[in-house]
């Protein structure tokens, strides 16, 4: 396959390999050997995002790390709606046909609900949870609802991620606590997914989803006890405020009792880019658990 755009080598040296899927292809990862962990990105980026976490431990697990269809590197089958329902249904595609078993999972933004409601349904394939700022229920927050309101909204929030790709331009880097580490090559990064307004509806659909996905978010909470036993390690950014106060990461404690919690006070929404040490070290902490 060809790639749709070129990426810093120094800063993303992984090989590329890709999976038919339904006349589109899933762009991925699979990098060192050991341990499955599955690396779930959100809006509005791809694997990229994990690429210091990867490096950090390649030499010590297995880390698989995806772009869903329309985003990063794949390609979207005719039809495809970019809604979470399908990203998941994607990932569980990728899960089979690689064969992946006893997974940990590392969630962050969307990934938590795609690859939750994943983890509810296959209980017994799961070992383990890293979740970073995210959330798998309906949006309670008013500050969740507006958001999706403006930015997944119409005309305006259509007309800002498709014309303006301002969820890649100025939300993502709004995100990253560190300012230095929002660099010309890692804005590059996150923009050249997305090059034409076709190609920026995946970003408009996240954060509209956030009120039509609502019966969908709620029977992933409603599936969460099924994973309250599983070793958990929760890592949070502390300046991700609005959307993602202290009482979310709170909420996680309470379904998943057998978790650990970090707070990163030098850290917001995108924890990988902030900390991505943090990150590593949690995947290291929930595979000493479970051998």
């Amino acid at each position: 396959m060809q790639k749709p755009f070129e990426v810093d080598p120094a800063e993303y040296p992984f090989e590329d390999r890709w999976l038919p899927y339904r006349g589109g292809t899933i762009h991925y990862v699979d990098e060192g050997r050991g341990q499955t962990v599955l690396l779930l990105h959100g809006n509005p980026t791809w694997s990229y995002l994990y690429r210091n976490v990867i490096k950090a431990l390649r030499g010590e697990c297995r880390l698989i790390a995806l772009d869903y269809p329309g985003m990063g590197m794949s390609r979207a089958p005719s039809g495809y709606g970019y809604t979470p329902q399908e990203h998941s249904e994607a990932l569980g595609e990728l899960i089979a046909s690689l064969g992946l078993t006893d997974i940990v999972l590392v969630v962050q933004d969307w990934g938590g609900p795609i690859g939750l409601n994943y983890a509810v349904r296959n209980r017994d394939n799961v070992r383990g949870i890293v979740l970073m700022n995210t959330w798998a229920w309906p949006a309670k927050l008013t500050a969740m609802k507006l958001f999706s309101i403006v930015m997944g909204g119409w005309p305006l929030g259509y007309w800002l991620q498709t014309r303006r790709n301002f969820f890649a331009r100025k939300i993502l880097p709004s995100g990253i606590h560190q300012a230095n580490k929002v660099t010309k090559t890692l804005a590059k990064a996150y923009t050249d997914p997305y090059p034409t307004p076709a190609s920026r509806i995946p970003t408009w659909v996240f954060p509209r989803s956030i009120r039509k996905a609502r019966k969908w978010l709620a029977g992933i909470e409603a599936g969460l006890p099924a994973i309250a036993d599983l070793p958990a390690r929760i890592v949070w950014g502390a300046r991700d405020s609005a959307g993602f106060p202290l009482d979310e990461m709170r909420r996680w404690q309470s379904y998943l009792p057998n978790s650990e919690a970090e707070i990163l006070e030098d850290a917001s929404h995108y924890v990988q880019e902030d900390r991505p040490d943090r990150v590593a070290a949690s995947i290291r902490s929930v595979i000493e658990r479970i051998q």
